[in-house]
């Protein structure tokens, strides 16, 4: 099928699976026309369809709870039950059980294609991979206070960026209608205890989630506000491209055994709820310390899908085996084939 086909049969399964925002949903297909990076972003449904034939010798390799959508912004910060600063994937609306290399082909083609990558193709390739196998081997989460502390430049919020939080926050459009009675709920149940609720708001965000509904509680507590979100969350496209009844796997990964969960993560009545705040921040290309995606932040990455796919029970053996017998270019080349097919759709799209 043709990318446009393909494009018109997920959104209409789409539209099966939740209320699909329309205008929001149209504002994606302007975004998927801005470059080739925007486009693999909102399109994990073409590359679920095509990345097994376009890579077949890695389609047979040890299959694993994997994040499905993984790409370069798909990282981001957290507070923990202990107040801590935890960096790492944060996102698991794609996760489903696939074959192990695609989380990094995905992440690798991701990175040739975002526009502030300053690393040689092949070094892409070789620096996500050096830190997915230290991430098999050791697997733990990365800790801003203590392991990673060299990474809080990459998601150090300033004023600035605090007070265009807030405004941002104070923009919201009421939400109208009001969220279904199952999510008010829940949204209000995740707030501080004694909070004071003030609106219920809708907002914009993210990329290949455009078009679901997501709704927003703001609250007054303490001398501050406080704000939730709710994303409608489905099946992975994952799951369709591959005609299964699947379910979504969202806290499955979210709490692994090698994660440290947020304590305001939770699902309900399919939504995911979670805090929103300032320093709750997705690793933004745009605003990366001296303007490029570098080689030790590639390598966290790696890292982290590397602990994510340790938690498969018996997993770090067999990729590990795997791995071995894969020459040292495996991993850059199949990403050229996924970007080039991804660039292609592109092309398509834009025109």
């Amino acid at each position: 099928m043709t990318f446009k086909q393909d494009n018109a049969a997920f959104e209409k399964w789409l539209r099966r699976n939740c209320s699909v925002v329309r205008k929001d949903l149209e504002h994606k297909h302007e975004r998927m026309k801005k470059d080739a990076f925007v486009f693999l972003r909102a399109t994990f449904f073409r590359w679920a369809k095509q990345i097994e034939s376009l890579c077949p010798e890695l389609a047979r390799a040890t299959r694993v709870l994997s994040v499905g959508d993984t790409h370069t912004e798909n990282f981001g910060t957290w507070r923990d039950r202990e107040g801590r600063l935890v960096w790492g994937v944060n996102d698991f609306d794609e996760a489903a059980v696939i074959a192990y290399p695609f989380d990094l082909v995905r992440l690798v083609t991701s990175a040739r294609l975002a526009p502030k990558a300053r690393v040689g193709n092949a070094a892409v390739a070789a620096a996500i991979l050096k830190g997915y196998r230290k991430g098999l081997r050791h697997p733990r989460p990365s800790l801003l206070d203590e392991q990673a502390s060299w990474m809080r430049s990459y998601v150090a919020c300033t004023d600035k960026e605090r007070e265009e939080f807030w405004d941002e926050v104070e923009d919201y459009p009421t939400a109208k209608p009001a969220p279904p009675p199952a999510v008010a709920a829940a949204l209000r149940k995740n707030l501080p205890p004694g909070a004071t609720f003030v609106r219920f708001a809708t907002r914009v965000k993210g990329g290949g989630g455009l078009g679901r509904p997501r709704y927003v509680a703001i609250a007054e507590w303490r001398g501050g506000q406080v704000v939730r979100e709710a994303k409608a969350l489905v099946p992975s496209a994952w799951d369709w491209a591959h005609d299964k009844a699947g379910k979504p796997r969202f806290l499955d990964l979210a709490r692994g055994q090698y994660r440290v969960p947020d304590p305001h993560l939770a699902l309900n009545a399919s939504f995911v709820i979670r805090r929103i705040a300032p320093d709750a921040r997705k690793i933004d290309l745009e605003k990366l310390p001296e303007g490029e995606l570098k080689a030790d932040l590639l390598e966290a990455m790696g890292f982290d899908i590397g602990a994510i796919h340790a938690a498969t029970a018996g997993a770090q053996d067999r990729i590990t085996a795997d791995l071995e017998k894969r020459d040292g270019t495996w991993l850059h080349d199949a990403a050229r084939k996924a970007a080039a097919a991804v660039v292609e759709d592109y092309e398509t799209w834009r025109e």
